[in-house]
């Protein structure tokens, strides 16, 4: 089916009309997903319109506190019943594999799509920016397009969407125009160093001890290019880890010295579905390999969704096709 690309304006005559609206974003979400769908909810509550955010899994603990005091369950079945037939917008998700278990009951509602990933599978009309370094930046530019005031809320909602996606502004994706917007954030008040504190430098101890499983079981190909460290679902069971103390395992990978590509692999259940993170140390392009599983992402971050007989054959598979990507 052939979707609509819009433009900013043509987005925010949507948005601006009022309507019981429930906004989605991705499985084992991040910050950009999180503060990208609490900021716009915000943002349209101010403008005449209930808003309920949505994901088939939890908000990970360590992200907890961007919905504190706003809404304390993300889950599908915590959803108010005058909310059965809200429009249903998404945000930070690029492809239908990535709602996971929203997908079914909710797919055929999307009415609009906001994304800012150069590879994926649109499934609604849409405004896909991929040139934008994070979700969190579209999210900042729609609202200071409206002309309208948003709640003082919305400034380290988007704060910690952008700088989590950027990595703290260090990846490649952050642009002159990345610090315009955070330098507005900040004039506005955002506690630059109390988010940047739980964004980046406060772990669990489930989180460290699956930052030591991912040592253990790391292994380096093709003389240190490529790194992968693979997760089995036993692996998660006896260690009592979940999956959202796995978000950083790929970070691991990716900080071997002479590593060009970084990959965590992790089996969610018993079943022979694994999940697949990617990310580049040098210009290789892993969102065109993610893209054969039907995911997606960014040039030097990305993921995707894979079958295969087991945790083995998973890492097999996956190597095969970096191999073959970058020679």
């Amino acid at each position: 089916m052939d979707y609509r690309k819009l433009t900013m304006q043509e987005t925010l005559e949507r948005l601006l009309t009022p309507a019981p609206t429930c906004i989605l974003f991705h499985v084992n979400p991040d910050a950009d997903a999180v503060g990208s769908a609490f900021a716009l909810a915000e943002f349209l509550k101010a403008q005449g319109s209930d808003c309920y955010c949505v994901c088939a899994n939890e908000v990970p603990e360590r992200l907890q506190f961007l919905a504190d005091g706003v809404q304390k369950s993300v889950l599908p079945t915590s959803i108010p019943a005058e909310f059965e037939n809200a429009r249903i917008i998404t945000v930070d998700t690029a492809s239908p594999a990535q709602l996971g278990a929203l997908y079914e009951p909710y797919g055929d509602r999307i009415s609009l799509m906001i994304d800012h990933h150069g590879k994926g599978t649109p499934y609604a009309d849409n405004l896909i920016l991929p040139e934008a370094a994070a979700c969190g930046e579209i999210i900042f530019d729609l609202i200071a397009e409206s002309g309208k005031d948003a709640p003082e809320t919305c400034a380290a909602l988007l704060y910690a969407a952008i700088s989590s996606d950027t990595g703290g502004f260090r990846y490649s994706n952050t642009t002159k125009d990345t610090h315009l917007r955070v330098a507005a954030l900040v004039e506005g008040g955002v506690d630059v160093a109390e988010i940047s504190r739980k964004l980046f430098e406060t772990k669990s101890m489930q989180t460290l001890r699956a930052e030591q499983l991912a040592l253990e079981r790391l292994r380096l190909y093709e003389n240190g290019r490529i790194a992968i460290a693979a997760i089995s679902y036993d692996d998660k069971q006896f260690n009592k880890l979940e999956d959202e103390h796995l978000s950083t395992v790929v970070d691991v990978a990716r900080s071997v010295a002479g590593v060009a590509v970084a990959v965590a692999i992790r089996q969610p259940g018993k079943d022979g579905i694994f999940r697949v993170s990617m990310r580049a140390n040098e210009d290789i392009d892993v969102s065109e390999i993610c893209a054969i599983w039907g995911g997606g992402g960014h040039k030097r971050a990305a993921g995707a969704t894979l079958s295969a007989a087991g945790i083995a054959d998973a890492e097999a598979r996956v190597l095969a096709e970096i191999v073959a990507k970058i020679g």
